[in-house]
């Protein structure tokens, strides 16, 4: 198995670079408020990576039709925004939305782009 396919190389970059927009969107507060939101986006992010391809591909095959295009990518924005926002909120991190916005954005473009993959090989 390459690295590009591991899912631990595939979490920890999840972690690094959302966890380094979380410490980015929150950098004018007083410490530790980045650091927490920054530890926190990580560890969500590297669950979300690891956790969305699976719930992507559950929901795309047990769909059909134009549900097979829509319900995966909408599942994984409800599932995505749900966390981070009550995470986040529990945790106290005060720029919220700036924080949420970036993973958010990315976890929904990847559903959409590999929930299409899925559709244009089945």
């Amino acid at each position: 198995m390459s690295l590009m396919q591991s899912k631990l190389v595939h979490g920890a970059g999840g972690f690094i670079l959302m966890g380094g927009w979380a410490f980015f969107a929150n950098r004018s507060y007083a410490l530790p408020a980045p650091l927490i939101a920054a530890v926190v986006q990580g560890v969500l992010s590297a669950v979300i990576t690891l956790g969305l391809k699976a719930m992507i591909e559950r929901i795309f095959q047990r769909s059909n039709g134009w549900r097979r295009f829509i319900l995966p990518p909408l599942a994984a924005f409800a599932v995505s925004v749900t966390l981070l926002s009550v995470v986040h909120s529990l945790a106290g991190t005060p720029a919220l939305l700036a924080t949420i916005a970036v993973p958010l954005t990315v976890s929904t473009l990847y559903a959409c782009f590999y929930t299409f993959t899925l559709y244009r090989h089945a």
